[in-house]
């Protein structure tokens, strides 16, 4: 291979080394490079949401972050992680059980339980919020819509543009799990609609458009020829979304880089351009990326190498 070949860098930590290296004490059951990293991250939202998560996947196989808490048990960080953490778990259950097939609710209760435990001891903190609504998608029956409410409103109240936020919203709200296309949608233009210039929540429409064809595919059994799966990015309706979001967010904003919490956003929005045909939205789109990349969504349409570098040559982009 040329030296100077593209190849996209499918980082699971979007470039955060930082991130990368606190990762690497999970392995070895070292706590204090977790404590430190998001001692450090403090209050910036968009950062520690995207830290706390992945760390929460590294965590969730090992007993790292009960070895914190067992050290510090009145940490707020130690606490907001073990909630992310737990609500890993409960996914990991639930992935591994199979779609469709109920996990022991005592688990859900655990991380339930857990999250409220992080809210009330990180006052301040929307990340143990996004936990909670995420979790509650694992109910069978889903939760009341009060509740759910309720945590939207703590959860707006601390970070009223938080695309994470928005998003675990958006999937309780899918056909996937206790909704319907059109309350995922409506929800999804509902928040673009009264997000600030320069803010990432309009891509929203383009996660749910993700959701949609992902629902679709499984309905046709992995058939990606299906009818109605043909014109499912290039459609009207879909370019429109595109290029409004594309303006509100892209042009509407200063954008002096790509910080590793946005990275999956703006893949998300590069995929769709590129899959819609919209070649003057995705040729900067693609260009502002660089290496950098997400494997989601472009591995629900193929294979994330293959697509990235075809679309970069038919665009003529050069490494």
């Amino acid at each position: 291979m040329a030296r100077d070949r593209f190849a996209p860098d499918f980082d699971p930590d979007c470039g955060d080394t930082a991130l990368t290296e606190a990762c690497h004490d999970i392995v070895i059951g070292r706590w204090q490079g977790l404590r430190d990293l998001l001692r450090v991250t403090g209050a910036n939202w968009l950062a520690r949401g995207h830290r706390v998560r992945l760390l929460a996947q590294a965590c969730a196989g090992s007993s790292t972050v009960e070895s914190w808490l067992a050290a510090e048990p009145r940490s707020g960080d130690a606490l907001v992680l073990r909630a992310a953490t737990e609500t890993a778990r409960a996914f990991n259950m639930a992935i591994a059980a199979g779609r469709g097939v109920p996990i022991d609710q005592q688990r859900i209760d655990t991380a339930v339980t857990a999250c409220l435990l992080a809210a009330e001891s990180y006052l301040d903190d929307p990340t143990p919020w996004i936990s909670l609504i995420s979790v509650a998608r694992l109910y069978s029956a889903g939760v009341r819509r009060q509740e759910l409410a309720r945590w939207w409103d703590e959860l707006h109240q601390r970070d009223p543009y938080s695309v994470e936020g928005h998003l675990q919203v958006l999937h309780y709200y899918s056909a996937r799990w206790h909704g319907t296309h059109g309350l995922m949608y409506d929800f999804a233009r509902d928040a673009a609609g009264v997000a600030p210039p320069g803010c990432a929540l309009p891509v929203l429409v383009q996660y749910a458009r993700v959701e949609e064809y992902r629902y679709a595919l499984d309905a046709a059994h992995g058939t990606r020829s299906a009818v109605g799966l043909g014109q499912h990015w290039s459609h009207d309706g879909a370019v429109s979304d595109l290029r409004r979001t594309w303006q509100r967010w892209i042009m509407g904003g200063t954008h002096n880089g790509i910080a590793p919490g946005e990275l999956r956003d703006l893949n998300y929005l590069a995929h769709a351009a590129c899959l819609g045909g919209v070649t003057d939205v995705a040729s900067p789109l693609l260009r502002m990326l660089g290496r950098r990349a997400t494997r989601t969504p472009w591995s629900y349409t193929g294979d994330p190498q293959q697509q990235i570098m075809k679309w970069r040559k038919e665009l003529k982009l050069r490494g």
